[in-house]
């Protein structure tokens, strides 16, 4: 999944795939997650978010459904 960078002080980039509806996060030290069930909207304040690592934390993080890849 093509991934896009982020200004962030934990993501170093994020991507997305609105078919599977999964959401792929690069982290700092390079460890890749991919979370389920993701709606686009979800998607899209991640990527416009003022902070994008609160966005995460507040949102997504123990939310959806997550593996490593």
């Amino acid at each position: 999944m093509e991934r896009i960078p982020v200004v962030s002080s934990n993501i170093l980039s994020v991507g997305y795939d609105p078919e599977s509806e999964v959401l792929e996060i690069e982290f700092n030290n390079h460890a890749i997650y991919q979370y389920f069930d993701i709606n686009e909207r979800i998607y899209e304040g991640l990527i416009g978010a003022a902070s994008v690592g609160g966005y995460f934390a507040s949102c997504i993080k123990g939310v959806y459904r997550f593996s490593k890849v």
